[in-house]
């Protein structure tokens, strides 16, 4: 009982929606996301946390950067991801994805970032 309330409690706060939709164009860091949602990094950190207890997200060290992606290897969890992006309004997630590519493209460090088919793929590069 205890984990489908943490599951629903997770899917619960529009913050942590806006993160599940970045999330869908691919793995992103934390610094990617607090620019595309203009909000402190404690902030998002501290979302990035419950969506990561509930075993919607999964993250990856590289070096001191931490990278996040949607954590698709439960079935049940991944099928409510599904219905809830399909569902969640693209209105305000497409100006968070505008913020995010365009700070994307500005960044200046030594990871590629192109996109493809309304998908940000990042590509890391050779010195990386």
């Amino acid at each position: 009982m205890e984990t489908i309330l943490t599951i629903f409690k997770a899917l619960s706060d529009e913050t942590r929606l806006r993160i599940l939709k970045l999330l869908e164009y691919g793995e992103l860091c934390v610094c990617d996301i607090v620019e595309a949602l203009r909000m402190v990094q404690p902030r998002v950190s501290f979302h990035l946390s419950v969506l990561k207890d509930a075993g919607f997200i999964k993250d990856r060290k590289h070096g001191r950067w931490i990278s996040y992606s949607l954590d698709d290897s439960d079935m049940f969890k991944r099928s409510l991801i599904l219905s809830v992006l399909e569902r969640t309004s693209n209105a305000g997630a497409a100006e968070d994805k505008k913020r995010l590519e365009r700070f994307l493209k500005s960044k200046n460090t030594k990871t590629d970032c192109i996109n493809l088919k309304n998908k940000i793929i990042r590509v890391r590069g050779a010195n990386a």
